[in-house]
């Protein structure tokens, strides 16, 4: 399985930033009808908060689009 690097500037960013960044959903609008639609695994645990932050390490896995890890800049 290939993981797809995301790389931040910041020290964290919080999940519906994550998903904008990565190109999965277009606008902030989106990001709460996608999270209730399709399930999110954070570090293998399921979280659906938009807010939730991510650090770099953590590992994002999205049903049938893939996994994804974050890395600082």
């Amino acid at each position: 399985m290939q993981v797809e690097v995301i790389k931040i500037h910041t020290e964290y960013i919080q999940l519906g930033q994550f998903l904008k960044l990565a190109g999965i959903v277009d606008t902030g609008g989106n990001v709460k009808i996608f999270l209730a639609e399709v399930p999110v695994k954070i570090n293998g645990d399921p979280d659906q908060r938009r807010g939730r932050k991510l650090y770099p390490g953590d590992r994002i896995e999205i049903k049938d689009l893939g996994t994804y890890r974050i890395e600082k800049e």
